[in-house]
Parts: C-alpha cells; structure tokens; sequence
C-alpha cells in the first residue's frame, strides 16, 4: 500500500516550511496521516488482515514520536499542524 506520487506532491505542498523542504516534522507527520487514512479504508474490507494491521501501529507510534517532538521543539508550529490535519491530539 503505497501513496501515489500525485496525492505525495499535494501533501508536500501544503505542509512544506520552503520549496525544498520534504524532510520537516510538519511533511513527515503529513504524509504519515495520509498513509493512515488509506490503511484504515483498507481495513473497513480486510479485516483480518493482521500483518497490514501490525504496521499500522508502527506508523501511529511513528507519528506520535514526532508529533511529542515538534510539540517540545515549536509549540505554535504542532497545533496549527494538529488543526490542519484534524487530529485528536
């Protein structure tokens, strides 16, 4: 389950701090709420798919390290982030 390269570059655009910037906490967290989004309308069809489910968690736990992160680093930054994308955070 990949994202496909036009839905990345929408992503990369909204959340990138410059024109080069693909590695910032916002892009990364971004990109990783989007892979969520898809394996979850995955799931609603494959519910027994326990090893897609077991990466799933990987990629919260992924997104919650670098959301505590950019919270510790710059406070302003996370909610407007956490506004954007709709997290219950």
């Amino acid at each position: 389950m990949s994202l496909s390269v036009a839905s990345k570059a929408e992503v990369l655009k909204k959340f990138q701090r410059d024109a080069k910037d693909t590695g910032s906490p916002e892009v990364q967290v971004a990109i990783i709420t989007l892979r969520i989004n898809e394996l979850t309308e995955h799931f609603k069809t494959h519910k027994h798919d326990n090893e897609s489910r077991r990466g799933l968690m990987r990629i919260v736990s992924q997104r919650r390290k670098l959301l505590t992160y950019l919270e510790r680093i710059d406070n302003q930054a996370y909610r407007k982030l956490i506004d954007q994308l709709d997290l219950r955070r």
